[in-house]
């Protein structure tokens, strides 16, 4: 069924479709699909197809992001998944799934459209960040064949603190989300890394602070469940066909107490356990290291930004998708 594509919040050549999906136990359930579709001399259609997937307590804004795509003649698409940004109704929890393959449903929707509006033989990458990376080599390792590429920016590919803190944590959480599946875990989200970005505290960014909020939306226990189900499927190894592209920050700074050093460093994640995953993750995986770069690499520093767009350039130059 062809969708409604209405103008965006972010303005001149955004648009966004909403996705009705199955409703749960918190009723009518909703993705939004955005797409960048500046005005050209003659009309274009792309044979091939970017579709980003946002973090936790997120959504799609990244602008330059889409700009980079279109100039080098993809479409692209960015989906706000159910219960995040564009697709959150007041009746919901935030962000809260129990069980990360209900974004099947989201990704399969936006797939068809993308399908639609590229031809049946588009290639399609899905990009990732966080834990859209996470979703997305799910959905690549279990549906072979429905996209053609990965880039996979920052992955949360296992749990702070290792594996091993999974195993010990697993079982507590597990009993939590099984009789009190919403409840919130203690926040430890003291609002750096939203300080790192937003332009009121020296970052260079805007963005709707109630689509992300700081501090982050509150971690519930069916969530972080799932989360882990996630990460315990990529320690097993993924079988992921196509092509994978994991670029990651050169270093990490977690600490409770401000720096400015974390401007130039990822304070969400431990990358070093984020690259040792990334090489399970299938057959074809390139791992990238950047210096200075952020979390969202694409919201990095410009030195080090810069360079995380010239990585994607240069590989999907060898793989043949530039």
């Amino acid at each position: 069924m062809p969708v409604e594509w209405v103008p965006d919040v972010l303005g001149d050549g955004f648009e966004v479709a909403t996705l009705e999906l199955v409703p749960d136990e918190e009723g009518p359930v909703v993705a939004s699909l955005v797409r960048y579709q500046p005005a050209t001399p003659e009309p274009q259609r792309p044979s091939r197809a970017v579709v980003y997937l946002h973090g936790w307590s997120d959504y799609f804004f990244q602008t330059a992001l889409a700009e980079f795509w279109h100039a080098r003649g993809a479409a692209f698409y960015a989906l706000d998944l159910r219960k995040y940004g564009r697709s959150l109704r007041p009746h919901q929890t935030p962000g809260y799934v129990d069980d990360l393959s209900a974004y099947r449903a989201d990704i399969s929707a936006a797939l068809s459209v993308v399908r639609a509006e590229i031809g049946a033989h588009g290639r399609v990458m899905l990009h990732g960040h966080s834990t859209g990376g996470l979703v997305a080599v799910l959905w690549a390792h279990h549906f072979p064949g429905t996209v053609d590429a990965l880039v996979l920016n920052s992955p949360w590919l296992e749990l702070q603190g290792s594996s091993v803190i999974r195993h010990l944590s697993g079982p507590a959480v597990a009993q939590l989300a099984r009789f009190q599946p919403k409840t919130p875990l203690p926040n430890i989200d003291p609002g750096y890394y939203n300080r790192t970005l937003s332009m009121d505290s020296g970052g260079e960014w805007t963005f709707e602070t109630r689509w992300r909020p700081t501090p982050a939306f509150p971690v519930r226990a069916g969530w972080l469940r799932a989360v882990m189900t996630g990460h315990a499927q990529v320690a097993r190894g993924l079988s992921i066909r196509v092509p994978v592209l994991a670029l990651i920050s050169a270093r990490s700074l977690i600490s409770p107490r401000w720096s400015e050093d974390m401007r130039s460093a990822d304070i969400v994640l431990e990358v070093d356990q984020l690259a040792r995953r990334a090489v399970q993750l299938g057959s074809h995986v390139t791992v990238v290291r950047i210096e200075g770069g952020m979390h969202d690499l694409a919201l990095s520093a410009r030195p080090a930004r810069e360079r995380y767009y010239a990585e994607i350039d240069r590989w999907t130059a060898a793989f043949g998708w530039g």
